[in-house]
């Protein structure tokens, strides 16, 4: 089941704002996040987890040559940014691909066992 803050997420939806759109579903016990970042390179990219929540950095260069005389200019420096929380994950095994503008993340959900194995002496 999806965290809270998801149902939240639509009620508020700013997503052409952001300028990220995105889709988040669950596959496999597993939360997959797919999200459209056109316009940038995979290097552009950034991708932090903290304490159940994953954050996506996009950074472009100014696509600008001195060599050209411009008659028009509106491809200019952009940064967009977008958090999602999903709680209890398990952050070392996070997975990213980004292929065709749109870059794809699988996140597993941390599985804890309260069972504990007792040594026979």
């Amino acid at each position: 089941m999806l965290p809270r803050k998801f149902m939240l997420d639509d009620l508020f939806d700013e997503s052409e704002v952001r300028g990220m759109n995105c889709d988040v579903y669950l596959k496999d016990d597993k939360y997959h996040v797919d999200v459209d970042v056109p316009g940038f390179e995979k290097e552009d990219i950034k991708i932090e987890c903290h304490k159940g929540t994953i954050t996506i950095k996009a950074e472009s260069k100014e696509a600008h040559d001195e060599n050209k005389k411009y008659i028009r200019h509106e491809r200019r420096y952009r940064k967009l940014e977008r958090s999602f929380y999903f709680g209890d994950i398990d952050e070392d095994n996070i997975k990213a691909d980004f292929k065709n503008g749109t870059l794809h993340l699988i996140i597993p959900e941390k599985v804890e066992s309260n069972k504990k194995q007792i040594t026979i002496d």
